[in-house]
């Protein structure tokens, strides 16, 4: 990484650990100026955004970006977004819906939340490249 390039705080919220590894992995390869945190479910998100649980803090962090798949246990990525869209603190957080998912309501839906842009996870590594590549357009 170049030195002198601000660190893009990423906060990825997927619970599959594959796609995870693919994120870190992208942006390796990539030497993109991302620091990267992640949560598995929407609960963990939550609780990083507000500072809570294992994430406990008097100053919560603050993502630049949350990069949000949408099939997740305890609360999936739709309720998360609702709940962060109606926060007056959260919802400047740029969000990122990053889902196996390709149905138009699903986009829809999410879109109309006030999600940025919604993204379907590919199927090689170079297109995967190419969208974490992309992310800091979406700050």
């Amino acid at each position: 990484m170049d030195e002198g390039r601000e660190l893009i705080k990423i906060l990825v919220a997927d619970d599959d650990p594959d796609d995870c590894v693919l994120v870190r992995k992208a942006v390796f390869r990539l030497k993109a100026p991302y620091d990267l945190f992640f949560v598995s479910d929407g609960v963990q998100l939550l609780d990083f955004l507000y500072g809570r649980g294992i994430y406990s803090s008097p100053v919560p962090q603050r993502p630049d970006l949350i990069l949000l798949d949408l099939n997740m246990p305890k609360l999936d990525g739709r309720a998360a977004l609702s709940l962060i869209k109606k926060d007056k603190d959260l919802k400047c957080i740029p969000v990122v819906i990053f889902s196996t998912s390709n149905a138009p309501s699903d986009m829809e839906f999410t879109l109309k939340l006030g999600a940025k842009s919604f993204i379907t996870k590919p199927g090689s590594f170079g297109e995967f490249k190419s969208i974490i590549a992309s992310l800091a357009d979406f700050r």
